[in-house]
């Protein structure tokens, strides 16, 4: 049987071999730095919609986590297609990168506001299904209604660049269109 001067040991020298307490309770800085702020146009609930008042695409959830440092995606396509992306300041490059992921695709491209206040980001997909890769674009551009035009193309074998996806991100809480999206995903 174990006394209880055993027990009171073992937690004592548990205690004794733990990290510093004070690192326990104070929570590391997020990222405040301006730079981090430079995608949060983006951030929000989203109906998205094919250009020139097309018809709904789906439904994206952009939100911001881990302290600022971090804005994750969720897309859910009205065909039922899904996938994730990470975006973040990388200090270690000096840009803004994104990493999506989905069943049929992946996607790791780097870069920046460009000189119209858009976020443009260029690097390289990655089809699973067929191994093909290929460079890739994409730039997103805060409208003047609040929506967000999502622009993303594909470099051919020829060097020719063509639309991969087009979109445009309507808030979902001023969307006139709510209850066309809302009824697309059998709401």
């Amino acid at each position: 049987m174990i006394s209880a001067r055993t027990l009171l040991a073992s937690a004592l020298l548990a205690f004794a071999m733990t990290p510093n307490a004070s690192a326990w309770q104070s929570a590391p800085q997020g990222c405040n730095d301006t730079m981090h702020d430079d995608f949060d146009f983006w951030v929000g609930e989203w109906n998205v919609y094919a250009p020139d008042d097309g018809p709904y695409q789906g439904h994206n959830s952009i939100t911001r986590a881990q302290g600022g440092c971090l804005i994750t995606e969720r897309w859910r396509g009205a065909s039922g297609s899904t996938g994730e992306s990470m975006n973040f300041y990388d200090p270690l490059v000096g840009a803004w990168r994104q990493v999506w992921v989905s069943p049929g695709n992946f996607i790791d491209y780097t870069g920046g506001l460009n000189a119209d206040g858009a976020m443009e980001l260029t690097g390289e997909i990655h089809n699973t299904g067929n191994g093909v890769r290929a460079p890739f674009r994409g730039v997103w551009t805060l409208q003047d209604d609040g929506s967000v035009r999502q622009h993303f193309q594909q470099q051919g074998s020829d060097g020719s660049w063509s639309d991969w996806f087009v979109g445009i991100y309507v808030r979902q809480e001023t969307d006139p269109r709510a209850a066309e999206a809302a009824a697309a995903r059998g709401e």
